[in-house]
């Protein structure tokens, strides 16, 4: 394992996951009156416009520039001199037949319920180095920047803005166990008048101290506030933003391999996401019943077929009771990996999203693939 390992998050205000938190509320506002809608949301964002496009089949025709209006008014912007461009088109006939008749049930197999939205590769990770099961500079990383939004929002630390980023670098042991702090970076947008002495007191007692304390500095930790100086000029002022541009900040930074879908914006059906979320939900209760201390699950799927074409289990040597092709059988068994069975087993058609749009889609409790309920089925499938 290497020496050290970096990773980043940024706050719901940064252009990228401002598109991402707008996405999700079209998603969601969709689910609240059709379940059954079937949506890929894109976003981009600029200095002044906002273009939202992408595939909708709903019952319900989303007020798209009223939930813009919403999301930039709860994160923190103005709609002032902001204009919105739509190009939504339904759902391809093509891709809808795939999902609703797959090829499992076209070839009188089985009947499988819905068939893949899309061919791909989607990877969960968990592993003991901290309660919510990520490693911890993922942790850490987030921490940072929901802290940093806290305070904001709460107004404990004067004239801060909603864009804003945090860096960790945390050093691992020869066991490959976290055992200190590195290097911290912070980056939060600010007012012009603000000095920085006063910012960098008000964030180190506000938002550092607190964010880190599961592992604080010591003498030799580097912290970086605002090393480029001056932040005032940020959001969609100072970079465009789109929809799955942060995938590592999304899921385990780089820590583990990442299939390349992105989550946001995106109904169940696509298994970009929901098997992205199934894959940490197995890999979660794994390490949860103490088959391993680390765990990587990759699914894979072809578009129009309900069964995954791959399921593969890795522990990176941590693996107790059997080896990694026996949990892989293992898995097979407790989980039912088809599209339908995931969004029965996750409860995946309620109007959920928008809260995962920002601080990882991995680790907060209250999501469905956090749970793990399955520990001890799994440990009887191996036994």
């Amino acid at each position: 394992m290497e020496r050290f390992y970096t990773a980043e998050s940024v706050t719901e205000g940064h252009p990228d996951k401002l598109c991402d938190r707008i996405a999700d509320s079209v998603l969601d506002d969709c689910l609240t009156h059709d379940p059954n809608a079937r949506v890929a949301c894109e976003v981009m964002a600029t200095r002044g416009h906002i273009i939202v496009a992408g595939e909708i089949t709903s019952q319900h025709i989303p007020r798209v520039p009223g939930i813009i209006s919403q999301v930039m008014q709860d994160v923190g912007y103005s709609m002032r001199g902001v204009s919105v461009e739509l190009f939504v088109h339904r759902q391809s006939p093509d891709i809808a037949e795939g999902v609703d008749n797959p090829l499992e049930q076209r070839d009188g197999s089985t009947s499988a319920g819905f068939g893949a939205g899309d061919q791909g590769i989607m990877v969960g990770f968990a592993c003991d180095d901290t309660p919510e099961m990520l490693p911890l500079p993922v942790v850490l990383a987030h921490r940072l920047t929901y802290m940093l939004t806290v305070v904001r929002k709460a107004g404990m630390v004067s004239g801060l803005r909603p864009d804003g980023k945090a860096q960790v670098t945390v050093e691992y042991d020869e066991e490959g166990k976290p055992f200190r702090l590195d290097t911290v970076i912070l980056s939060a947008q600010h007012d012009p008048e603000i000095k920085p002495d006063e910012l960098l007191w008000e964030l180190t007692d506000k938002v550092l101290n607190p964010a880190l304390r599961i592992m604080p500095p010591d003498e030799n930790t580097r912290i970086f506030v605002n090393p480029a100086g001056r932040f005032v000029c940020g959001g969609l002022d100072a970079d465009t933003g789109l929809t799955g541009r942060k995938l590592m900040v999304d899921s385990y930074g780089v820590f583990v391999s990442h299939g390349g879908g992105a989550f946001s914006g995106k109904d169940p059906t696509k298994v970009d996401r929901s098997g992205a979320y199934m894959a940490r939900y197995i890999a979660k209760n794994i390490v949860a019943a103490g088959l391993a201390s680390r765990c990587k699950v990759t699914l894979a799927y072809a578009i129009g077929k309900a069964e995954p074409v791959m399921v593969s289990v890795e522990t990176f040597g941590t693996g107790t009771l059997c080896a990694d092709d026996c949990l892989e059988e293992a898995v097979k068994l407790v989980f039912d990996l088809t599209p339908t069975g995931i969004i029965r087993q996750l409860d995946l058609l309620k109007p959920i999203y928008a809260q995962t749009s920002a601080y990882g889609h991995f680790g907060r409790p209250g999501f469905t693939w956090e749970r793990t309920d399955k520990a001890q089925v799994l440990l009887d499938a191996v036994k």
